[in-house]
C-alpha cells in the first residue's frame, strides 16, 4: 500500500460546524480540538475491536474501514467494505461496527453503510496486518 492510500485509509473526516450546518444557520463548534482529536483515537479503538471471523486481524488494520465522517453533533457515518461480497457475516458484520462506535463517549447516531467500491483487495491491509499474518 502506498503511503498516500495508508494516509487516506486512516482518515477520519472531522467536521466543522460550517460543514454540517444549514447555510442560514451556523454556530460555533461545541469541540475543542483536544476533544476531536479524543473522539478520533477512540473511533479508531472501537474499530480495532471488530474483528473478521476468517481472518485473525481488525476490520481497521484489514482496510475494510473506506471512510468515517464524525460530525460537530456527534452523528458519526462510515463506509466500509468486507473482504469477499459473499462473507458470511455480511448482514452482521455492519451491526458490530455500529455498537462498537456508538460506546465512545460523543458519538451520537451511527451510520454504517456497506459498499464494494473499490473492491477489496489484499494491498489494503496495513503493514501492521501484514505482518501478524506472516505476509511481510
Amino acid at each position: 500500500m502506498s503511503e498516500q492510500q495508508d494516509t487516506e485509509r486512516d482518515m477520519i473526516d472531522l467536521k466543522s460546524p460550517e460543514e454540517t450546518a444549514p447555510k442560514e444557520a451556523s454556530a460555533a463548534s461545541d469541540l475543542s480540538q483536544e476533544e476531536l482529536e479524543r473522539v478520533t483515537t477512540e473511533i479508531v479503538a472501537a474499530l480495532k475491536t471488530v474483528y473478521d471471523p476468517e481472518i485473525p486481524v481488525d476490520i481497521y488494520e484489514l482496510g475494510l474501514i473506506y471512510k468515517v465522517d464524525f460530525e460537530d453533533n456527534g452523528r458519526t457515518v462510515i463506509d466500509m467494505t468486507l473482504t469477499a461480497p459473499g462473507c458470511p457475516v455480511a448482514g452482521e458484520m455492519p451491526i458490530w461496527v455500529q455498537k462498537a462506535v456508538e460506546e465512545v463517549e460523543g458519538v451520537g447516531e451511527v451510520k454504517v453503510n456497506m459498499t464494494f467500491e473499490p473492491p477489496w483487495t489484499m494491498d489494503m491491509m496495513s503493514d501492521e496486518a501484514k505482518l501478524h499474518l506472516g505476509w511481510m
